[in-house]
């Protein structure tokens, strides 16, 4: 989900927000156009995760790899054709976790466009970030992102049919016009490729979920931020959850969620359909913040009932530059029930706004 507002970022005032395009219902997709760049939007993120093994060891590993595009000043877009005039500001974060090694890899990249230094094409499915890309070649995504000798480079391939979140073409995030996303995932892709870890290589497969959201003015100011949870279970289905945490304490009523049948089809959830109960805390050494660490979801109304274990405690992204803040987003093992079945699974958990709210309160 990784939705920002990012307090070192001018944020556009009242009359700016005019000039974007809001996340409306009535919203038509269209593809492949709606896997490219939206400059229209002022916030969008292409964000892959995948739980993968080492052929032949069946070595374990998880990553994420999501390429952040975020448009700022508009007030000169058409009479400054600068190359170096700075419209968007592109990011991107890359983890590794190596489960058995103990280990987690995190890295970040920072760049305005420049002359091709960071890009999103609106044309075609092409995101870069230097020498950090993704791109599309027919069916496949390829994504490659590789930092001194630790990183990634991979072919998926989707193994169902793209599913949209929320209802009416958004999924909304809050009670104002605009507080909502254009989002939509490939929940399961088929991965493969090589893992590169502090110089060695790893041959690995396994699945991957993709997201891509767009949006202007997504959140609202009453937030402290999130808990975003996708799940792959081994019976093929599949599970989006997202809780908006309030500053005044609670859950928004806002918060929801998808469920994914293995023939593919796609429930929206609504807040009082799903049930989240952390398990227990983990305190960070380095930022001192305590988050959540292992959970119980569940879905009585589809005899669904899972809990959640991180497979490495400290997988935490710390003191990030791009976004002043720090965040825990790790690979997690599942095991539990599915209308009576016994299921396991593997996925990915996102915690925001732990350390201090990510929405900082902005002067009138």
């Amino acid at each position: 989900m990784m939705s920002l507002r990012i307090s070192d970022f001018r944020v556009a005032n009242a009359q700016e927000s005019e000039v974007f395009s809001q996340a409306l219902p009535g919203y038509t997709y269209r593809f492949p156009r709606d896997f490219n760049s939206h400059d229209d939007f002022r916030i969008e993120w292409w964000y892959y995760t995948g739980n993968l093994e080492e052929v032949g060891t069946s070595r374990p590993f998880g990553y994420q790899l999501t390429f952040f595009r975020v448009a700022l000043d508009t007030t000169d877009r058409k009479i400054n054709s600068s190359k170096w005039k700075v419209d968007h500001i592109y990011f991107a974060h890359m983890t590794l976790t190596d489960i058995d090694g103990k280990k987690f890899h995190y890295f970040e990249r920072i760049n305005r466009k420049g002359v091709g230094n960071a890009g999103a094409d609106s044309e075609r499915l092409m995101v870069w970030n230097e020498d950090w890309s993704l791109k599309s070649e027919d069916e496949k995504h390829l994504i490659e992102a590789v930092e001194v000798g630790t990183g990634i480079k991979l072919q998926l391939v989707p193994m169902k049919n793209l599913v949209f979140h929320g209802q009416n073409g958004i999924s909304k995030k809050g009670r104002d016009p605009g507080n909502a996303s254009h989002y939509f995932s490939y929940t399961r892709m088929k991965t493969s490729g090589t893992i590169f870890i502090e110089g060695k290589t790893y041959k690995v497969l396994g699945t991957s979920w993709m997201d891509h959201e767009y949006s202007s003015n997504q959140l609202n100011n009453e937030l402290a931020g999130w808990d975003w949870f996708s799940l792959k279970l081994d019976d093929q289905t599949e599970l989006m959850l997202y809780q908006l945490r309030l500053k005044a304490g609670g859950v928004d009523s806002f918060s929801s969620g998808t469920l994914v049948t293995a023939d593919g089809v796609s429930r929206h959830l609504k807040r009082n359909e799903f049930i989240v109960r952390p398990l227990t805390e983990w305190k960070s050494k380095r930022s001192g913040i305590i988050y959540p660490s292992g959970w119980e979801l569940e879905l009585p109304s589809f005899r669904i009932k899972v809990k959640l274990s991180p497979d490495l405690l400290d997988q935490e992204l710390y003191g990030l530059r791009s976004i002043s803040a720090s965040y825990w987003e790790g690979s997690v093992s599942i095991e539990g029930n599915v209308g009576g079945d016994l299921v396991k699974g593997k996925g990915y958990v996102e915690l925001v706004g732990y350390g201090k709210p990510l929405l900082q309160d902005l002067p009138d």
